[in-house]
């Protein structure tokens, strides 16, 4: 009897990842746990676990394959996966998430190992309650869920089933800045098909093998995953990540007063370009009403950051025409005007230009990307059609409009050209420059480019980590504009708070509470945090999110201390004490 119960007990606590301690099991632990000779005889601590571990991450030849070794060592022992990722967090986060998540993505169903998160088929929309019932998880056992549809990865495009990459690496994050509970989390994939040919004519394909599915049949599926989410899991945050354009923007008007729901492509990259420009605005003087933004890349990062520049406006005294009139959009089809009002989406006619206002304004020849009518087949046939008259590119718009504020959402590698550069610069005196889109591969222009063509007046930030560039006797900081240093912190402060949902005012705080974070009275000052200290960042952004939450009244929880109860909500990644 003792044999078998021994015998039941190895396999089971050293092949969960969220119980192994693997070395660090004590002889005591061991023997209570039925261990005994299943282990070296060496006991070490968690400190020299991940030490080991990072030299053996370090021997790893390709940022690739130290994403599959993080990978491992997260399906092994959850502990040791964050001690290591949070002891070096400024130069892991990159190759566990973003840029190098995208490559790992591109080959999941090869490089597949193991399964990770809930899968959910739109083909078996019944089957959303019994996959999460599956984890034996009760109504209050859970914290934050992120899912993704993977229509649009980062900057490359739909890869289906891939797409449980970015739920797993978004939570990951979530726990490494702000210490959610990664006991308390969900990763979900929501299949339902994919147009990648590469990916429907691969054999080792994981996903479901037919074009994607659309209309009333995925706004089925996806009203049947919130209703399931909601009542089973009624304290969790739904995350959205990575959905197409068009699904992302109506997903989140049409629910986001009914369940706590949180789209990071489009409120998260508002908030952290927001929080970009509080502090370009502290060093050019230039009040929120007068500025002139153009958004370069009409897409959901685009008009997101557009929506809570115009709110801003308003905040600042500008009336709603004035603050939409203060934003020109141009995408594949050129500037925006309203005789394309049968082509463009619904969310970008906001911000459609009178045509008569643009009647004299030269225009371009259009360069016809392939892979565009693929991602965005209804702003590449708008484009095709203007292909004979031209488009109004970026350049003209720079030229006629003098922009204060130039954004880059469009993964258009090289588009913020020296003359587009230098026509902003000649008619504004410091010129606000955040070419965001990435990976490397897809950013606007390269900031060291864009400080040496601005002649070391441009304000820059960039959605990707960048060393310090030394122009004219200035040591330049590029702050990142990466969302990682708003959401974790935000899903911390809806946590602590209880919140019933994501107010703007919620978003405004955490904005606010990162521009707050950082000192630009010196020359060449970072605009944004250091990814470094993302913890601290994050805790910082909790506790405003959870004063707005109470101010906005959404909070379930009001603690008499935000500070403390912050802090003792975020999980740290030590060993328990005791044998199990």
């Amino acid at each position: 009897m003792t044999t078998s119960t021994t015998m039941s007990a190895t396999p089971g606590i050293l092949d969960d990842p969220l119980l192994n301690r693997g070395v660090a099991f004590t002889r005591e632990e061991r023997e209570a746990l039925g261990l005994t000779g299943r282990l070296p005889s060496a006991v070490l601590s968690l400190e020299q676990q991940g030490r080991r571990a990072y030299e053996q991450l370090q021997r790893q030849p390709t940022d690739l394959a130290k994403n599959i070794y993080l990978e491992e060592l997260h399906d092994r022992n959850e502990v040791l996966y964050y001690k290591v990722l949070g002891d070096h967090l400024t130069e892991l986060l990159p190759i566990a998430y973003d840029p190098v998540v995208g490559e790992a993505i591109e080959r999941y169903s090869r490089e597949y190992r193991r399964a990770r998160g809930i899968f959910l088929s739109i083909d078996a929309p019944d089957d959303i309650e019994k996959a999460f019932a599956t984890l034996k998880l009760g109504p209050g056992d859970v914290d934050l869920i992120v899912c993704s549809d993977a229509e649009e990865i980062l900057g490359i495009g739909d890869w289906g089933v891939g797409g449980i990459e970015i739920a797993v690496g978004k939570l990951e994050v979530y726990t490494a800045a702000a210490g959610i509970d990664p006991r308390r989390v969900i990763p979900v994939s929501l299949d339902v098909g994919t147009n990648n040919e590469r990916l429907l004519n691969d054999p080792m394909y994981l996903g479901n093998r037919h074009a994607r599915v659309r209309g009333a049949a995925y706004d089925a599926f996806i009203q049947r995953y919130l209703q399931t989410a909601s009542s089973m899991f009624p304290a969790a945050l739904l995350h959205f990540e990575d959905f197409g354009a068009n699904n992302a923007r109506r997903i989140l008007l049409t629910y986001k007063d009914k369940y706590r729901i949180f789209n990071d492509d489009m409120q998260g990259t508002g908030v952290i370009v927001m929080a970009g420009l509080l502090s370009a605005l502290k060093v050019t003087g230039i009040r929120w009403h007068d500025q002139r933004v153009v958004i370069f890349g009409g897409g959901t990062a685009g008009i997101g950051i557009a929506d809570q520049i115009r709110a801003q406006m308003i905040r600042d005294g500008a009336d709603d025409r004035q603050a939409t009139r203060n934003i020109w959009v141009v995408d594949l089809p050129g500037l925006l005007t309203d005789d394309m009002s049968e082509g463009v989406l619904d969310y970008q006619r906001p911000y459609l230009r009178p045509a008569a206002e643009t009647a004299n304004w030269e225009k371009s020849a259009v360069e016809i990307d392939p892979a565009a009518a693929v991602r965005w087949p209804q702003m590449a046939a708008l484009q095709a059609a203007r292909a004979e008259s031209g488009i109004i590119g970026l350049q003209t718009v720079v030229e006629k409009v003098k922009p204060t504020i130039l954004i880059g959402t469009s993964t258009a590698h090289g588009t913020f050209t020296r003359e587009v550069v230098e026509a902003m610069s000649a008619a504004v005196e410091r010129p606000v420059i955040f070419p965001i889109s990435n990976p490397t591969e897809k950013i606007e222009a390269f900031p060291a480019d864009v400080i040496t063509w601005s002649k070391g007046k441009a304000l820059v930030s960039t959605g990707l980590p960048w060393d310090p560039f030394d122009y004219g006797g200035v040591s330049y900081y590029f702050g990142q504009a990466n969302n990682a240093l708003v959401y974790p912190g935000l899903g911390l402060g809806v946590i602590v708070s209880g919140a019933s949902k994501v107010t703007d005012g919620m978003l405004r705080a955490a904005a606010e509470a990162v521009a707050g974070q950082v000192d630009v009275s010196q020359p060449g000052a970072s605009l944004l945090p250091l990814v470094e200290n993302l913890r601290a960042s994050s805790a910082t952004t909790a506790v405003a999110v959870v004063k707005a939450a109470a101010a906005d009244g959404v909070a379930t929880k009001k603690p008499a201390d935000p500070v403390q109860a912050v802090q003792e909500a975020m999980w740290q990644p030590v060993y328990p004490n005791g044998a199990t």
